[in-house]
């Protein structure tokens, strides 16, 4: 019995001296290696010691606390999720894009239990578009008759929205936000493990988990090692905010078909209108010399609705002009283990239809509902072929908001073309026919009604309805070739636009 008891606690001497053996030799291994996932203890400038940055106590990480990012933050760690958010900077934006939410968007607001972050900046509510062509002008409403009372949309500033919904986060116990430029992505054998980032002061620091989501904005130095990136870049929009004057149609978007671009006036708060004009190519006139002020002058403001004349002209004067690049960029994701692009880091489309933030709230929903059942986020490669629906079940949405904006640019810029001027007069007509006319394109723009197959249909009933204009009463060969030139463009403008 003795021999017995002898044997074992040699064996378990010699079992304790390995594994303490590996153990050792792990952890030098993990203290020595370089720039991988291994290098987990970042040299701390305060205390001259280590600081662990791998501890497991992060579940997610995301880079930006913009739209995306914000209502990222609050809506997993609300779920339960330890969130840490590293933002590049943390004071309120001024922005002139970004500040209208389409009433779809505030639906997906009310789901993530964020629209309270719209009741306190001043907010305006939307409730259509008003559309001028010509000296002539048609209304159009959104379909709201089947929602509360409180569904609309929203115009605001849009510093004031991501900072209600930062502070939102923040209240969190799981939530942390910090400030502090993210310079790459941690990769250890095609994993993402986590980002490196310098800190307001200098310092630079790691931070790791099991998944990292990028949300870093329309200029993103991260996407490159997400997505296959193909921006365009096929105007800029220039801003002015217009005060002391009232909008033709209270509540309501207006969009002004001018030459050579539209025009678009919206209310941000109880006494400010932005304005945005829209300028094609890639040069502007320059604002230092005054040339932009003398284009914004001769060339735009006597295309402007008589009612904003006036205050378009002194918002001019004031000269606080600003300018923001209008990118498009398809969705081309590289599923990568431990990463997840969103936002406009990911996708972009004209802004002309403002459907940007109603996508990234749309495509927050959709993410949440995919990681709600999963307990554990540590297995890299089955979450990656995991989220790979993620991209099937935001298409619906995405796509109809995408293809839309696309496509009525296209058909809401002057064009010498004849066929385009036709598509232009046909697509103001049909939307100005009232009824499913007008119903059916603003749900979709609006994001209440995100089917594409609905959003095919009304394109080419406004191509058809074009011809028929053309060929009635009584057609002509001249005629004829204009429509079927018509349907060309129509052909054209919706189906290289799909996103």
């Amino acid at each position: 019995m003795d021999g017995q008891y002898l044997i074992s606690g040699v064996l378990a001497l010699f079992l304790g001296i390995v594994l303490l053996f590996k153990t050792f030799g792990k952890e030098k291994r993990r203290v020595s290696k370089k720039g991988g996932r291994g290098d987990c203890y970042v040299k701390s400038s305060v205390d001259g010691g280590f600081r662990p940055e791998d501890d497991g106590s992060t579940d997610i990480v995301i880079v930006g606390a913009g739209v995306a990012g914000a209502a990222l933050a609050y809506t997993l760690g609300k779920e339960g999720r330890r969130v840490r958010v590293i933002e590049r900077d943390l004071t309120e934006q001024d922005r002139i894009v970004g500040e209208l939410l389409q009433p779809g968007g505030y639906l997906k607001l009310l789901e993530l239990d964020l629209a309270d972050c719209v009741q306190t900046i001043d907010a305006q509510r939307i409730i259509g578009y008003a559309l001028f062509k010509d000296g002539k002008h048609t209304q159009l409403s959104y379909p709201l008759e089947k929602f509360h009372s409180d569904v609309a949309g929203r115009g605001f500033h849009n510093g004031r929205f991501i900072q209600r919904m930062r502070e939102k986060a923040a209240t969190l116990p799981n939530v942390t936000l910090e400030q502090g430029t993210v310079t790459s992505l941690i990769e250890e054998k095609g994993t993402v493990k986590g980002v490196q980032y310098k800190t307001k002061a200098g310092e630079e620091l790691k931070a790791y988990a099991p998944l990292t989501v990028v949300c870093d904005g329309c200029f993103s130095n991260l996407r490159r090692n997400l997505c296959t990136p193909k921006v365009d870049v096929p105007s800029h929009f220039v801003g002015l905010v217009v005060e002391n004057c009232d909008l033709p149609l209270p509540n309501h978007g207006h969009v002004v078909l001018a030459d050579p671009s539209p025009i678009l006036f919206y209310p941000i708060s109880s006494t400010e209108i932005r304005c945005l004009v829209d300028v094609p190519g890639q040069k502007l006139p320059s604002v230092a010399s005054g040339e932009m002020a003398k284009y914004l002058k001769t060339k735009v403001a006597p295309q402007v609705p008589p009612e904003l004349y006036k205050a378009f002209i002194a918002a001019i004067d004031k000269g606080n002009i600003k300018s923001m690049p209008n990118r498009s960029m398809p969705a081309n994701p590289q599923p990568t283990p431990g990463a997840l692009l969103m936002g406009d880091a990911f996708n972009m489309r004209h802004p002309l239809t403002g459907g940007g933030m109603t996508v990234a709230l749309s495509d927050i929903v959709v993410l949440r509902n995919l990681l709600r059942p999963l307990q554990d986020l540590n297995n890299a490669s089955a979450l990656c072929s995991y989220l790979e629906s993620f991209y099937t079940l935001r298409k619906p949405v995405a796509s109809t908001i995408n293809t839309l904006a696309g496509a009525l640019y296209k058909v809401f810029c002057a064009s010498p073309d004849p066929a385009r001027k036709e598509m232009r007069e046909a697509c103001f007509d049909y939307l100005s026919l009232g009824g499913l006319c007008s119903s059916g394109p603003v749900s979709l723009l609006s994001g209440l009604n995100p089917r594409p197959m609905h959003l095919v249909c009304h394109f080419f009933a406004v191509a058809v309805y074009g011809v028929g204009r053309l060929c009635l009463p009584f057609p002509s060969l001249k005629r004829m070739w204009l429509g079927a030139r018509l349907i060309k463009v129509s052909i054209c403008f919706g189906l290289f636009t799909l996103d």
